[in-house]
């Protein structure tokens, strides 16, 4: 039942009980009907402004995921601009600082191998050079006395 409707009935309540209105108690009873007839409108009033309002929110909250999509190419947190770039959950991450901008870019094995990128923050060409890596394997101690 609405609040509206609760007052409705509280209303012919108090019309089929006819109060007195020349007695202290029927005039504090009419009086506090009235003031409840207003308090249910008002209220009524404000809920109609707060259902407005969170519709509004909810489109303005779709129009701005729009725009982030739009102004920041949100893609799956793929930072490099090509749509052919998916890391998969298995691959190796690495983190490399971009010396122009210092944004933190993450890279996986594939766009390391391609050689470089274009920094996806200034535009800068980050290049990526495997000749003086040096890949030594982990030995054991005990291996060592051969």
């Amino acid at each position: 039942m609405k609040l509206t409707e609760k007052m409705s009935y509280l209303q012919g309540l108090l019309d089929g009980l006819e109060v007195d209105t020349s007695t202290k108690e029927g005039k504090a009873l009419v009086q506090m009907s009235d003031v409840m007839q207003e308090m249910v409108m008002y209220v009524e009033d404000l809920q109609a402004q707060v259902d407005e309002l969170t519709e509004l929110c909810d489109i303005l909250d779709a129009d701005l995921g729009d725009v982030e999509e739009e102004v920041f190419d949100l893609d799956d947190d793929c930072c490099c601009e090509d749509d052919d770039c998916d890391f998969d959950d298995e691959d190796e991450m690495y983190e490399v600082c971009c010396p122009s901008c210092g944004d933190t870019i993450l890279l996986n094995d594939s766009i390391l191998e391609e050689g470089s990128m274009e920094c996806p923050n200034c535009g800068e060409t980050l290049e990526f050079d495997y000749d003086d890596l040096v890949i030594e394997d982990a030995e054991d101690p005990e291996d060592t006395d051969e």
